[in-house]
């Protein structure tokens, strides 16, 4: 049954559920700010600090097998609440195990437990933001999902900060999990959706792995991240070998990739409103499709750039368009969005090694060209983001 809430405790959701994305990406963010001074700490060399970064690859990983079935059990609240004091354990004991009693087991434990609570955290704001965007009655999924990009960009410039003042890296991580974690809670006071067990019913997980559209909805979002993670993983680098910027340019190049694809998060409800889901994400992909080619391609470096914020911009909508799909029936939004997740998620542990054998082949940034090679055909994928019928009365305009 539909939920119905005066206006301004939707809005007080919306502004809840928005601060929980960004902190979930300020908690995720320092820790990979951070790498670096691990790496040094712990005397790891590039195949150990590889096998380190797993561990929090698996944290993530598991939760998207259970954060389904634990937001259906506790709803969007409690999940959020619990997995707020998880992530910021998490961060606090890499933080130890980096500075304090440098440990490489009690690092990777640490990011274990990160990466299992901002992974559950995941689910359960994806479920409460499809709740909003349906109560406000207009499409601002997308924008939660900007916070998210925002939060890692102040989490990098915060670190940046504290590498200045000499802050050490335990009270760096340890201040960050307090603030995280305290801004967390807080948050989820706002929440007025799905917020109670539902008791006596199955979560439905399992049966939403048999579902066609659910599947599909989770090709088409692992295509998605797919795309977005080349470009965190290899665009700096791609730009180094095949442009032979300087690693700072470099990496100036990725902030290119990630300030478009803010931007497009922002601005694209818009179009998604107007237009709908369908014909908006096909012009975003080609988009994406035509970026890359053409910062492969280019030949000049200030177009292959041009080409890298194309590819930002249309990169934009595709994940959190994805989990709208996900959770547009809200009786099974927590299962599908969970099933969605595992899916999607699966292109950021499968990415990096891919795209790193074809560079071995034909160098990185001819091996970025893998992008396209997957986008076009998953077109056909994009028909599965309409609502299903059953729910379509009661779904926001798409």
């Amino acid at each position: 049954m539909a939920v119905t809430l005066p206006r301004g405790l939707v809005r007080a959701a919306a502004a809840g559920v928005a601060v929980t994305f960004g902190l979930n990406g300020v908690a995720v963010a320092t820790w990979f700010s951070r790498v670096p001074v691990a790496r040094d700490a712990l005397g790891l060399t590039a195949g150990a600090l590889g096998l380190l970064l797993l561990s929090m690859s698996a944290g993530a990983f598991l939760a998207m097998l259970t954060a389904g079935e634990v937001t259906h059990r506790l709803g969007p609240r409690r999940t959020v609440e619990l997995s707020a004091m998880t992530v910021a354990a998490g961060l606090a004991v890499a933080g130890v195990g980096i500075g304090a009693v440098p440990s490489v087991a009690l690092t990777a434990i640490g990011i274990f437990v990160l990466g299992y609570g901002s992974g559950t955290c995941d689910v359960a704001m994806n479920v409460e933001a499809a709740e909003v965007e349906r109560a406000l009655g207009r499409t601002v999924m997308p924008r939660f999902h900007a916070m998210w990009s925002l939060g890692t960009v102040a989490a990098a410039g915060l670190t940046s900060l504290v590498a200045w003042a000499t802050l050490s890296v335990t009270a760096h991580l340890v201040v960050v999990a307090a603030v995280v974690a305290a801004g967390t809670l807080l948050a989820a006071r706002t929440y007025r959706f799905a917020g109670e067990a539902e008791h006596g019913r199955g979560s439905g997980v399992l049966a939403a792995w048999r579902e066609p559209r659910t599947l599909l909805v989770g090709a088409l979002v692992l295509v998605l991240a797919f795309t977005e993670g080349t470009a965190n993983d290899w665009v700096a680098l791609a730009f180094v070998d095949g442009y032979e910027f300087d690693p700072g340019t470099g990496a100036l190049v990725f902030g290119v990739f990630v300030t478009t694809m803010t931007f497009g998060r922002i601005v694209g409800t818009i179009a998604l409103d107007r237009w709908g889901r369908v014909p908006v994400l096909i012009t975003t992909m080609l988009l994406a499709a035509g970026g890359v080619t053409l910062a492969v391609f280019a030949g000049s470096p200030a177009l292959a750039v041009t080409g890298v914020a194309i590819w930002g911009l249309g990169t934009a909508l595709g994940f959190p368009v994805g989990m709208s799909a996900a959770a547009d029936d809200p009786a099974h939004a927590a299962a599908r969005v969970s099933v969605v997740a595992v899916i999607g998620y699966t292109a950021f542990l499968a990415g990096p090694p891919v795209v790193g054998f074809l560079g071995d082949e034909v160098g990185v940034l001819r091996g970025l060209l893998i992008v396209p090679l997957l986008l076009l055909p998953a077109l056909a994928l994009v028909p599965a983001l309409r609502p299903p019928a059953a729910t379509s009365e009661v779904d926001v305009p798409r």
